[in-house]
């Protein structure tokens, strides 16, 4: 076993002026989950590719554990990867797929049956090990996938999308399999993934990229409790907090017939202010912002409402956690006001975190 370091890692793809990845510093401990998260192009698969070997690192370093792995070939680095797309040879058996990458490193016949069966013990898999690829499902496939990395005793696992072929209820129910299966083996992991309730519910930590710059890594409970800039709060989150821009007043921003206080000295600095707000933490009543009613979207005990509001700045739109059971219909004007206390503020233009 052993951590991840990513040491001012950058990667500029040939014919490029702008680094795929830049700089990237990051620390991932020994034993750790951490989950790369971002939207298409944002770095975290190219960022995955580097420390496997299958993607030059142009300036800074990548280490596992004590070791410079950084101009190291793939397979002398001791990682498995685990990718979207499965990767099994068809001809095989799942025993032998499994047991491939042992094979052709010169590991003895009795040693591989030994793993392989320890491996499809622990994944559920040991009345398929005779079978083929082609007649599994496509959640016994990345078993299979994610069995042929485990026998192999990396220090590190790599997994790139590995659930993004399956359909919606087996990803919640395959994406538990993984989180329990990773903390039972204790390997160190990394994770790539574009969906942040994916990130939010495996990682012990994630890591939020964009345009191949690290924006925050932290415990998700850290990501969601207090975002560092507005891309982060509004890419954490389902559904994605309300950012709302507001005119600066006396003592605050103007919340429709509620007012939100503001530190007067963020107000002096800033006349304008992107306000965030969870639509869990706005609260209908009498006053607050007038929204009208687009969309209910019914979740049994609750509900969330999608509306737009007019502010000064123009048309926003709004989401609202509601009782699932007194809903408003569509067309109806509402009135919201954040809790006391729930608000987060940020800077118009660079998204920064005001205190």
């Amino acid at each position: 076993m052993a951590g991840v370091t990513f040491d001012a890692a950058t990667r500029v793809y040939p014919g490029s002026d702008t680094p795929a990845v830049a700089d990237l510093d990051l620390q991932i401990e020994d034993g750790e989950f951490l989950v790369l998260v971002g939207p298409s192009g944002c770095g975290k698969s190219t960022s995955l590719r580097m420390l496997a070997g299958l993607e030059a690192v142009d300036d800074g370093r990548i280490l596992v554990g004590d070791r410079d792995v950084t101009h190291v070939s793939p397979k002398d680095r001791d990682i498995a990867m685990v990718f979207q797309n499965y990767a099994l040879y068809p001809h095989m058996s799942v025993g032998d797929n499994m047991g491939f990458a042992l094979r052709i490193s010169g590991v003895g016949t009795d040693e591989i049956a030994r793993r392989v069966a320890e491996a499809a013990k622990i994944l559920d898999l040991e009345p398929y090990l005779d079978r083929r690829p082609k007649s599994l499902s496509g959640g016994q496939r990345q078993r299979v996938a994610m069995g042929r990395a485990i026998v192999r005793r990396p220090r590190v696992f790599l997994m790139d999308e590995p659930l993004s072929n399956l359909d919606a209820k087996l990803r919640v129910q395959t994406r538990t399999e993984i989180a329990a299966l990773q903390r039972r083996l204790g390997v160190t992991t990394v994770y790539v993934t574009h969906d942040q309730v994916e990130a939010m519910t495996m990682g012990d930590r994630v890591a939020v990229l964009k345009d191949g710059v690290l924006q925050q890594a932290g415990t998700p409970r850290e990501l969601y409790d207090r975002p560092v800039n507005a891309f982060v709060a509004g890419f954490i989150g389902s559904p994605a907090m309300n950012l709302l821009e507001f005119g600066a007043e006396d003592g605050g921003v103007r919340f429709g017939g509620a007012t939100v206080p503001v530190e007067r000295s963020v107000l002096a600095a800033h006349p304008r202010l992107l306000l965030g707000v969870r639509p869990e933490d706005l609260e209908v009543g009498d006053r607050g912002l007038p929204v009208e009613v687009d969309v209910v979207e019914e979740l049994g005990a609750d509900a969330y409402v999608y509306g737009h509001a007019v502010l000064d700045g123009g048309p926003a739109n709004v989401v609202a956690r509601v009782r699932g059971r007194s809903l408003p219909a569509k067309g109806a004007l509402l009135r919201v006001a954040p809790r006391p206390g729930s608000t987060h503020l940020f800077a118009v233009g660079d998204g920064a975190r005001l205190g």
